[in-house]
């Protein structure tokens, strides 16, 4: 692992320090304004959906680095890409019944699909430094 990579990951005291942890903040806020904004009569059943989804990606990423263990962080990080899967799926069903615009859902997708880049990439981080540290089952981070 380079120097600078080493520094940067050092620095990270919080998840809230998480560039990850931030964008998908960012993206759930985006996510739960666009499904208040849905008619009354989908609020309980899609609105619903997208809000659960879209908060479950942050807050897996943070329960997972919260965890202090490489392999349950890197579990909850899967799951925190599987939400956003699941939300990108959501909003596809809300672009094709009409209820969010092509440009509402497009934009939505496209920051729901970085986010999913974000966690492939901090998942192949700490794969990468488990495996320079002999891959230590229940290995602690930092």
């Amino acid at each position: 692992m380079s120097r600078a990579v080493q520094r940067c990951m050092s620095d990270i005291e919080s998840y809230r320090d998480l560039f990850v942890w931030q964008k998908s903040m960012d993206l759930a806020v985006r996510c739960y304004r666009a499904a208040q904004a849905l008619p009354q009569s989908e609020q309980s059943v899609l609105g619903y959906q997208i809000r659960k989804s879209s908060v479950s990606i942050p807050s897996n990423v943070a329960e997972g680095h919260s965890r202090h263990s490489t392999p349950y962080y890197i579990q909850h990080l899967w799951t925190a890409h599987a939400s956003g899967a699941e939300l990108e799926t959501q909003v596809e069903i809300g672009r094709r019944v009409n209820l969010f615009t092509g440009l509402q859902a497009e934009a939505l997708i496209r920051d729901a699909e970085e986010v999913g880049r974000m966690i492939n990439g901090l998942v192949r981080s700490l794969e990468r430094s488990e495996h320079e540290r002999g891959g230590r089952r229940g290995a602690r981070m930092g």
